[in-house]
């Protein structure tokens, strides 16, 4: 099958014990299943604006992202298409601030509603919902005859990756070098990379980690999630790119360092891989992704 990926953004809203939820609408790819509010992040869009957008869209409530709750990815097929089509789901806590509730009109959802724990075990929902309501989880076919999806665009990209602010227990951090021939060459970067097809972000974050540096890690804690815009991106294409980065930031414990040294295959983005003191860091020369994780970006 011909494997696409999009990127999504959800909210959790509470009222009390209570959660809001939308149905998929008839044109949805799941007619009549629930799920958080949220959907598709736009090119250039950060996940955290999309959440906001896609709320006013869908609910009419005007709200703000108070926290991450988690990042998750899933598989949906379609036979009939012959298309696997991958989704990341950066999920927000979020807080309304101003609107009222009503439904959306001629959209992917067609009504919103509060539920209770015991009313939302009632219904079909999304597997990602279902899991993050802690209720059982049933897979959903998704909806026969879907518009057949348009060709990816040639001179855009959107690559969805997972870092790691990866340190041993005497503190030491450890970083990755850019390799000549990509954008930020010479840089000293987060362990990490662009997730594979059908897989889970940290998961992908642990298996860079073994290719760029050699080391068995732990994800211990979700950090942030930031974005890349850069229009004319320079890399291994030979012409510039619309590229636009999502990334997913966690922390990483390696319970047993060993000599960090890159394991990939020659000719990938990664020339080397070192461990440096905290005070090393604050000499080297890093990428903006680095920058904010390590707390000096716009020091």
């Amino acid at each position: 099958m011909e494997e696409r990926r999009r990127v999504g953004a959800y909210g959790v809203c509470r009222d009390g014990e209570r959660v809001l939820l939308a149905r998929g609408s008839a044109i949805s790819d799941f007619p009549g299943a629930w799920q958080l509010p949220g959907g598709g992040v736009e090119h250039a869009e950060h996940p955290e604006v999309a959440v906001v957008r896609e709320f006013a869209e869908e609910t009419g409530l005007t709200v703000e992202a108070t926290g991450l709750r988690g990042v998750v990815a899933d598989v949906t097929r379609y036979p009939d298409l012959g298309v696997a089509l991958h989704t990341d789901r950066v999920i927000y806590d979020v807080t309304p601030r101003s609107g009222t509730l009503r439904d959306e009109a001629d959209d992917t959802t067609d009504l919103v509603r509060w539920f209770t724990p015991a009313e939302a075990a009632e219904v079909s929902l999304l597997p990602f919902t279902a899991e993050l309501l802690g209720l059982p989880v049933v897979p959903l076919p998704a909806r026969a005859g879907r518009e057949p999806f348009g060709p990816p665009p040639t001179d855009r990209r959107q690559r969805f990756a997972a870092y790691g602010l990866v340190s041993d227990p005497a503190g030491r951090i450890l970083l990755t070098m850019i390799a000549e021939g990509y954008p930020g060459a010479g840089k000293w970067h987060l362990p990490g990379g662009g997730t594979d097809h059908g897989e889970q972000p940290a998961a992908g974050l642990l298996r860079e980690l073994v290719e760029e540096a050699g080391q068995l890690g732990r994800v211990v804690d979700l950090i942030a999630v930031d974005n890349l815009h850069n229009p004319g991106a320079l890399g291994p294409e030979g012409r510039p790119l619309d590229w636009h980065g999502i990334r997913v930031i966690y922390r990483v414990l390696v319970d047993a360092p060993t000599e960090a040294r890159v394991t990939e295959l020659a000719g990938g983005s990664t020339s080397r891989a070192a461990w440096f003191t905290p005070e090393q860091v604050a000499g080297l020369r890093l990428t903006d992704v680095a920058l904010l994780a390590t707390g000096r970006r716009g020091s």
